[in-house]
């Protein structure tokens, strides 16, 4: 007989971003938690609003399957002693199963006999069981915790309220310092205090004191209502995903409605309205038909519609402040001069230990130029990078990013261009900053990719310069999102530019504010981007051949890997890796690769050392790894008829350097002696 089991932790608010991870958390470990406990089930369902965390288990058994787990323990001649009497090395062996000798039996394995014993465990009932969910709630973790009143444990959020049902029968148990009840609470403002009647009532129970428990349902309600009134208003609403996702998660009753503001405030740039819209007062966007931004916006009440006009007007007046701020600071930084500026970067510490932010715009200036020339851009290209690099960071003392920062970058492209800059200086000075997130957008303008590159270069380099480098998950200063972004840059635009030689490039330059350090560090740090950009779809074998590898190129990189993975599907892969595996492993004995012909012994060794100089690898990477496994039959044949390590001295260097060229052309590629083909 099966049931449904309901475990519901009422707390305090929850952050947003909080509440859908956490009821996702709780899910899996209870999950986890009935596998490993042998209680089958058919599906675990999650509910979560801002002040409650809960999953219904369906169908849950009533007992745990019977465990039966057989052991094999030592030969039989070593289980009894000449007497026939266990040994001590049997008596350990089922003391450690919790049997005794009384439970050995013996089994013939290909002509030896084994001691086995089988370990019977009678099914727990399934309440007894669940005793153990307190500490399974313990076990969550969260970004972000604290402890109350006299509590030591930390948790997201004080917590009121446990409840754990199997069908209607109430399990009593004890969370911090609350005992399980029936009791849940109902919207904080028009519901009270409900007694959940069962698991399967759950849902209804709540619903009546105005709590939408299912975070899907509060969400098409949510979307619905947004679409009700795109149809009324004859308006386009954009519905930002994870502004919708946020939205949900602030609300346990959710009523839409719209609000406006006054008509003169589209003057003021976009960028700031919907900032100030989305990001400061969780509004939705209004637009037209033709896309333009109208003075409305849709928000998202905690509650019905009761009062609702109350409710828009208090909107209206909270956002009314946020664009008088927006307007006035438009208005003011209009009147400041970017070289000013720039000149007052220079009181503005960018860290303590690495010096001020002008100091940082020195050294990009530097590294970006020398990034730009090794690119070989145009001269026009060059000058708009250099005046980029001066000015890019002059709107951070701008009153607008100062009360707005996520506009930073948005609004250094519009005070760029009505100062009279180029497009293209004003399109890096934004772009710069991209990607601002892990899986972020990427700047389109060559300037702008050299200029974010380079600009995430010095960061990188210079905090690791002063040993603030990440650990663990530690990493205050984003530098591994930072690097990623390099990375990522460097894959979009196809640039062969080899990662090695850049960053040692960059240790050579001559910088005036800081001397670069830990060059070995920051490339190993790199290529750990490298390798995640690889993806999981890559065995580790692969990953570390390409890695290890004499070619740095991103783009490159990144399709070798592809490629053998895929060329690892093939009959031959095996046998053409062995092949260039042998080369790799004796070519390592080698202390030259200079070749001298007058010294070959067979045509072998002619036909090994004319097939390497024909080898061009300057084609795509699939048709790279095709002639390079075109060698294989070239390459068993000259070890099939060639001792390599001879004792004649001037005979063994001259085959080991000819496998030393094979060697350091096919490592262009991978290394392929990396590769696991067992």
């Amino acid at each position: 007989m099966t049931k449904n089991l309901l475990i519901e932790l009422g707390l305090e608010e929850m952050p947003a971003y909080v509440v859908t991870p956490s009821m996702k958390q709780l899910r899996d470990k209870m999950g986890q938690f009935l596998k490993e406990e042998r209680l089958s089930f058919d599906k675990i369902e999650m509910f979560s609003t801002p002040r409650r965390l809960a999953i219904r288990v369906v169908n849950l058994a009533d007992q745990q399957t019977d465990l039966v787990e057989e052991f094999k323990g030592p030969a039989k001649r070593i289980a009894l002693d000449d007497n026939g009497e266990f040994t001590k090395a049997a008596q350990g062996f089922v003391k450690g199963k919790g049997l005794t000798v009384d439970d050995i039996t013996f089994r013939d394995i290909k002509g030896t006999e084994y001691v086995y014993v089988t370990k019977k465990e009678e099914g727990k009932p399934v309440k007894e069981v669940l005793k153990a969910i307190p500490d399974l709630l313990k076990s969550l973790t969260f970004p972000v915790s604290m402890h109350w009143a006299a509590n030591r444990f930390e948790f997201i959020r004080p917590v009121h309220t446990l409840i754990v049902l199997l069908n209607d029968d109430m399990l009593e148990m004890d969370f911090l310092d609350i005992t399980s009840d029936r009791i849940s609470r109902g919207h904080r403002f028009l519901g009270k205090e409900v007694a959940i009647t069962s698991a399967n009532s759950y849902e209804d129970d709540l619903r009546n004191e105005f709590v939408i428990t299912n975070s899907v349902e509060r969400e098409s309600m949510i979307v619905e209502q947004i679409r009700a009134i795109e149809n009324e208003k004859n308006v386009v609403v954009e519905i930002d995903e994870k502004l919708l996702n946020e939205v949900l998660n602030l609300v346990e009753y959710p009523t839409a409605f719209m609000g406006s503001f006054d008509e003169k405030y589209l003057d003021i740039p976009e960028e700031v309205l919907i900032t100030s819209m989305k990001s400061h007062q969780r509004y939705f966007v209004v637009r037209n038909q033709e896309g333009q931004l109208l003075p409305h916006f849709i928000s998202v009440r905690n509650g019905n519609d009761k009062g609702l006009q109350n409710v828009i007007q208090g909107n209206e007046k909270v956002l009314l402040a946020r664009l008088e701020d927006g307007e006035f600071f438009w208005r003011e930084d209009q009147k400041l001069k970017i070289d000013d500026l720039v000149e007052k970067l220079k009181q503005v510490t960018f860290h303590e230990k690495i010096g001020s932010l002008y100091d940082h715009m020195q050294r990009v200036e530097k590294i970006s130029q020398l990034i730009g020339e090794q690119l070989n851009l145009t001269s026009d290209d060059l000058k708009e990078l250099n005046r980029a690099s001066k000015i890019y960071k002059f709107d951070l003392l701008t009153g607008m990013v100062g009360e707005f920062d996520e506009l930073q970058g948005i609004m250094g492209e519009k005070y760029a261009l009505l100062a009279g800059e180029s497009p293209v200086v004003a399109t890096a000075i934004r772009e710069h900053y991209m990607p601002i997130s892990a899986e972020g957008e990427l700047p389109d303008s060559v300037v702008g990719a050299v200029l974010a590159i380079a600009d995430k270069l010095d960061t990188l380099l210079s905090f690791f310069s002063v040993g603030l480098i990440p650990s663990g998950s530690n990493d205050p200063y984003a530098l591994r999102r930072a690097t990623q972004g390099i990375v990522r840059i460097l894959d979009k635009f196809g640039w062969s530019i080899s990662v090695e030689d850049l960053i040692a490039s960059l240790y050579r330059l001559d910088m005036t504010s800081l001397t670069y350090d830990n060059q070995s560090e920051v490339m190993t740090f790199i290529s750990a981007r490298i390798e995640k950009m690889m993806g999981s779809d890559i065995s580790k074998d692969i990953i570390e051949a390409v890695l290890s590898s004499s070619n740095s190129v991103v783009r490159t990189l990144l399709e070798t890997s592809l490629a053998l993975s895929e060329k690892a599907r093939e009959d031959n892969f095996k046998a053409s890796v062995e092949s260039l595996t042998r080369v790799f492993n004796l070519a390592d004995k080698a202390k030259t690769d200079q070749v001298d012909e007058s010294l070959f012994e067979n045509p072998f060794e002619e036909t090994l050392y004319q097939a390497t100089q024909t080898l061009d690898l300057a084609s795509e990477v699939s048709d790279n790894l095709d002639s390079l496994f075109a060698l294989s039959p070239v390459i068993d044949a000259f070890f099939d008829n060639t001792m390599v390590m001879v004792d004649n001295q001037a005979l063994k260097a001259n085959r080991l350097a000819i496998l030393a060229q094979l060697r350091n052309k096919a490592n262009q590629v991978a290394a392929f002696n990396k590769i696991n083909t067992k």
